[in-house]
């Protein structure tokens, strides 16, 4: 995202983002959207991110639907980048993925 609100285009990805995901989770059986926020990311710099919270049962599984989905459907799946953290934890999130390499990670 360029800005703190996000463009039409942000916005339209974020809907049909979730939309995937809460198909592709459900009808496996591998969880579910668990909501969104978009914003400054807590980079030095200004940057901002749109984050989709998925909540799934086994997360490798869940990792492997959420690549999948936003490949097949076309979703700006260049730029994502997958973190997890335990289940009841306030601990830091740790990427698991990113599309792009070498990039720091900030939530």
């Amino acid at each position: 995202m360029k800005s703190m609100a996000g463009s039409k285009r942000d916005l339209w990805l974020k809907d049909k983002a979730t939309e995937a995901l809460t198909n592709e989770l459900g009808w496996k059986g591998l969880g579910f959207v668990d909501g969104h926020d978009m914003g400054k990311t807590a980079n030095p710099g200004p940057q901002y991110a749109l984050n989709i919270y998925c909540f799934v049962m086994d997360e490798e599984l869940g990792i492997q639907a959420i690549k999948r989905v936003l490949k097949e459907t076309r979703l700006d799946y260049t730029r994502i980048k997958i973190a997890s953290r335990e289940l009841n934890s306030d601990g830091e999130y740790v990427l698991k993925y990113s599309a792009k390499k070498g990039l720091e990670f900030y939530v």
